[in-house]
């Protein structure tokens, strides 16, 4: 089975993308590839490439796949600032009127036709070819055990800096002994020597895809006994990992 993230770039253009694979029983995965790309053909060029026609693989997206007509904000969108918001993880609301929306809408079509079905309920460990929408950010939360998100998105490049670094800790030290368990050594995109910029936001963009990656892996591997379904298949999803700790 595969796993691949995509950090969309529904406001910009590149994406981030992680590929992890598994082979034994136990799910271990391995980070196959992670990289940026330019452009949506690129992005679905990439996933043709390596993952052949009827390979079971589940491709976990950060971008509203899904939008209803007529709303103004999903009932998922809404959801995430009910459970996260006092930690500064509620979505930016989706609807059908934002720039965004035709490229989103788009994604998902486009890997629906090559077999991903959208997966709000999924059999545990069954093999198959998935798509979900996740949100790095109450993810982090939920698996890393955080009070509030990690701020690597917006401020001072120093900070943006600090907690990107803090970022690649944790994703060291919380999914190389998690269950799926990522196998070591986990070999993470390096931070830019110095400055900020397109360099820095390139690999933000990729260690989302790697979380994104890893909620489809935590879905594929427990379901509804360790993650939450925030919305519907009619009107939009977003699959979160439950709170550290819960029982499954």
């Amino acid at each position: 089975m595969k796993f691949v993230g995509l950090d969309f770039g529904w406001m910009r253009g590149e994406s981030g993308v992680a590929l992890f694979e598994t082979h034994d029983a136990a799910a271990t995965l391995s980070l196959v590839e992670v990289c940026a790309l330019p452009s949506t053909a690129a992005v679905l060029a990439w996933l043709d490439a390596r993952i052949a026609p009827q390979e079971p693989a589940l491709v976990a997206v950060d971008a509203p796949t899904i939008i209803p007509e007529g709303v103004a904000m999903r009932v998922a969108d809404k959801l995430t600032h009910t459970h996260f918001g006092r930690q500064h993880a509620g979505a930016y609301p989706a609807n059908r009127s934002l720039p965004f929306a035709a490229s989103t809408l788009a994604l998902g079509i486009a890997l629906e036709e090559r077999g991903y079905a959208h997966a709000p309920t999924i059999a545990p460990r069954a093999p198959g070819r998935f798509q979900i929408e996740c949100f790095p950010h109450p993810a982090m939360l939920r698996l890393f055990g955080l009070p509030t998100i990690l701020r690597y998105k917006k401020g001072l490049v120093t900070e943006r800096r600090a907690e990107l670094s803090r970022l690649r800790d944790l994703l060291a030290s919380h999914l190389t002994t998690g269950e799926p368990r990522i196998a070591t050594p986990l070999q993470l995109p390096a931070l830019p020597a110095r400055g900020g910029g397109p360099a820095l936001k390139r690999v933000e963009d990729q260690l989302d895809a790697i979380v994104c990656a890893y909620v489809g892996a935590h879905w594929w591997r427990w379901g509804t006994a360790r993650n939450e379904v925030l919305g519907d298949h009619e009107g939009g999803y977003i699959v979160v990992p439950a709170p550290e700790g819960a029982p499954g």
